[in-house]
């Protein structure tokens, strides 16, 4: 009678480490999807600035080459 009582208790702290672990990977995971759309919105303030910077450049540039 001990032995299957041990691997009940053994089952059940088996299955609860689990758990605690999924709860910690959701976490993280959560985490980086929260950082990668936070860069994500940097990357399109960063290419909206540059599309801003090089329109005047391009057009300095095409009125140079009719010359």
């Amino acid at each position: 009678m001990l032995w299957p009582m041990i691997a009940i208790a053994l089952g059940f702290l088996g299955i609860a480490v689990l758990g605690i672990l999924a709860v910690r990977v959701f976490v993280e995971v959560r985490r980086l999807a929260r950082q990668v759309g936070q860069t994500s919105a940097r990357i399109q303030r960063a290419a909206e600035d540059l599309e801003r910077a090089a329109t005047p450049l391009a057009a300095r540039a095409h009125e140079s080459g009719r010359d």
